[in-house]
């Protein structure tokens, strides 16, 4: 039950953020799955295994390909579905811990603030070169009449 209404409130809170930007409204609903799945893996392996920057890498991975898969989908942009979905994984709080640690004179608890953020910020975006990645070598492989495809695009300079 613990759970259900964590993935319920980052649905709510991705959809929320997406009004919020203007993303149009036959994304809202596919926007805020995405973040919640993006979510979900980042809890699952932070609870079972461990470790905030592989469980954002995880996060940012599933966004980005569920991303790829939503924007084929709706036939929209990519970063319509990016954007709202990464709300749930953005480091606020230990972004908060590190600025009140700095304004109080804690220098050494704001330093260490401050590597988190930057590991987990860093982490989210080579999610997304990852997911991007991913995205790309899985176009240029054909997997259906391979021997068609080839006939057809091998004087393709794109691919």
């Amino acid at each position: 039950m613990h759970l259900f209404i964590i993935l319920v409130s980052t649905y709510v809170a991705t959809v929320a953020f997406s009004i919020l930007i203007n993303i149009p409204r036959q994304a809202l609903n596919l926007a805020g799955i995405v973040g919640t799945l993006g979510f979900l893996v980042y809890w699952l392996y932070l609870n079972f295994v461990g470790g905030y920057v592989i469980a954002n890498l995880l996060g940012a991975v599933v966004i980005g390909i569920a991303s790829m898969q939503a924007a084929r989908f709706k036939k929209m942009p990519m970063i319509l579905f990016n954007i709202p979905s990464i709300v749930p994984l953005v480091p606020g709080g230990q972004a908060y811990q590190m600025v009140k640690n700095f304004a109080f004179g804690n220098s050494q608890l704001g330093i260490k603030f401050m590597f988190e953020v930057i590991m987990i910020a860093g982490a989210i975006a080579f999610g997304f070169i990852l997911a991007e990645s991913f995205n790309k070598l899985r176009l240029r492989i054909p997997t259906r009449n391979a021997k068609r495809w080839w006939k057809e695009n091998r004087k393709n300079p794109r691919l």
